[in-house]
């Protein structure tokens, strides 16, 4: 693996930690070691900034899908300073996916995340 993929795939991993960290004081740290201070994070509902309003817009996805868990749903791909993948949001009790997306990320040296833009590829049918 190159360092750019090690990278990469490390920035990923963080990504997914604060995804799916439990409680306010771990969602907190794990934004902090994935995002850099003045990281953003843009898909068709949210557009932040920060630290702060990271966590808000994640820990609002955990109200609204409580005990669900964000997973890779394929491998990472990045060039220069950008990587992409794709995720799901799944029930762990029935394995059932209601969300998918795909987020592209532009990253610092350290990989840590500068930007997120995000894409909702799969959404529950409106009740």
């Amino acid at each position: 693996m190159s360092a750019n993929e090690n990278r990469y795939e490390t920035a990923v991993a963080r990504y997914f930690e604060a995804w799916n960290a439990d409680g306010a004081e771990a969602l907190a740290k794990a934004v902090a070691a994935a995002w850099t201070a003045d990281g953003g994070y843009t898909d068709p509902l949210a557009d932040v900034r920060g630290h702060d309003a990271i966590a808000a817009v994640i820990a609002a996805a955990h109200e609204q899908f409580p005990g669900f868990v964000f997973r890779p749903a394929g491998p990472v791909d990045g060039h220069h300073d950008i990587a992409r993948f794709t995720w799901e949001l799944v029930n762990p009790t029935d394995g059932s996916a209601p969300v998918a997306g795909s987020d592209v990320i532009t990253l610092t040296e350290d990989a840590r995340i500068r930007t997120v833009s995000g894409f909702l590829d799969r959404l529950p049918a409106p009740e």
